[in-house]
């Protein structure tokens, strides 16, 4: 469905040629010469690999000595270069006017990081024009898909007023199915001390004005934005209106986002750097994706979150970028498994499975996230033998190919051996 707003970011994507969403025509392909492949299920990677293509869909994947005949596709050997599947990005603020590198060197002086920052990044975006936000976004979609992301979740909650949070959504879906309406991000300035009045827009007009176009609600359930009580009514008012269910929640200190999270069902639940052990024993028994945030965290100078204790208690987990001009102004999911492995302390096949297949569960999606058959062509070649390079040379651009629906979409085939 064409949006009103969104009519700005296709003129800017039919001038730049990056959606988020594969168009027609994906071809039929067999790639050889894989060195190593992640499928994105965490298994041990295959080696000495080959898989095929066709129609978008990878029909084949196994050892190239078992290749099966593929007539009349497209064939590359990528030359012992590693696969793995393209990135999944399940929490970005893409949709934004401004910077706040002020902000940033403030807290590299010392100051703490807190949520009012927000604000700055409201008044520019209401101020902004649509195509400025749709060059802007534009900019960051080009950017994270020549970084191998081939999934991404666009979040609203630079607007917060009824007019400005609809014009952000349907920017976003003109880029993603993936939209997530995030009017209960920080209480609007203007409702500066009646915040359940704000959440009264938000659980009423706001919310019928972004829902024929999200796929997502979403809430910050933190000091400094909503309370549990609060929280609540958003969600529920979100799931009522037949939206799924994400949370931003503590983030900056113990809080009842997490527990709120498991109890409602949400699918993602996000940041949770202070989790109480009530916490993790819910989420344990819960459906609910931990989506961990590194690159904010390291933006932010704040505690990371203890992912081990996560994984330990057989929570799933998802790593995703948060890009936003705050708090991790970075598209790079290369940098967050970096961070992932360096901070974090998982493994690289762990950080690249939670930045795939988990980013994918966050999102309820199985159709992504894995190299298998029946699930979509979203392959990125690495410009190295192994997926451990993604974290052994970190800042250093690898990315040799990136398929996506099956067609290339970034990068180049390799046209010599690694």
């Amino acid at each position: 469905m064409t949006q009103p707003h969104g009519d700005a970011v296709a003129r800017v994507r039919e001038a730049e040629g990056t959606s988020f969403e594969p168009g027609e025509g994906a071809q039929s392909l067999v790639l050889t010469g894989i060195g190593e492949l992640h499928d994105g299920t965490g298994r041990e990677p295959l080696y000495g690999a080959a898989l095929v293509v066709e129609g978008g869909t990878v029909v084949w994947v196994g050892p190239e000595s078992g290749l099966p005949e593929a007539s009349g596709a497209l064939r590359r050997d990528v030359g012992g270069r590693a696969v793995i599947p393209g990135f999944v990005d399940s929490h970005t603020h893409l949709v934004f006017a401004g910077d706040r590198a002020g902000e940033w060197e403030k807290r590299m002086a010392g100051q703490p990081y807190a949520a009012g920052g927000i604000a700055n990044t409201v008044h520019a975006t209401r101020a902004a024009s649509t195509a400025r936000l749709a060059a802007n976004v534009e900019r960051l979609a080009r950017e994270a898909v020549a970084g191998g992301t081939t999934t991404i979740e666009i979040k609203s909650g630079y607007g917060l007023d009824v007019d400005n949070e609809k014009r952000i959504v349907e920017i976003a879906s003109s880029l993603t199915s993936e939209v997530t309406f995030l009017g209960a991000h920080v209480v609007a300035p203007e409702f500066a001390g009646r915040s359940d009045d704000y959440v009264d827009l938000v659980c009423g007009r706001m919310l019928d004005a972004c829902r024929p176009t999200a796929r997502w609600v979403d809430v910050f359930c933190e000091r400094g934005a909503f309370d549990a009580d609060q929280a609540r009514a958003v969600l529920v008012a979100g799931r009522e209106a037949g939206l799924g269910l994400r949370l931003h929640a503590n983030q900056l200190g113990h809080g009842p986002g997490a527990a709120l999270a498991a109890e409602l069902g949400a699918a993602s639940v996000d940041h949770c750097s202070f989790l109480a052990p009530s916490d993790v024993d819910a989420l344990a028994s819960s459906s609910t994706v931990v989506t961990l945030l590194p690159a904010a965290d390291f933006s932010t100078r704040s505690a990371y979150p203890d992912a081990r204790r996560l994984i330990d208690a057989g929570i799933r987990i998802a790593l995703a970028s948060d890009c936003n001009p705050g708090s991790s102004y970075t598209t790079s999911m290369a940098f967050v498994i970096a961070l992932a492995v360096r901070e974090l302390r998982l493994t690289v096949a762990e950080a690249v499975t939670a930045a795939t297949s988990g980013g994918a569960d966050a999102l309820l999606r199985d159709d992504i996230g894995r190299i298998a058959a029946g699930k979509k062509a979203d392959v990125v070649v690495l410009e190295a033998p192994s997926a451990s390079w993604i974290a052994y040379r970190p800042g250093v651009p690898l990315i040799s190919a990136v398929m996506r629906g099956g067609r290339l979409v970034a990068g180049a085939w390799p046209s010599h051996p690694q």
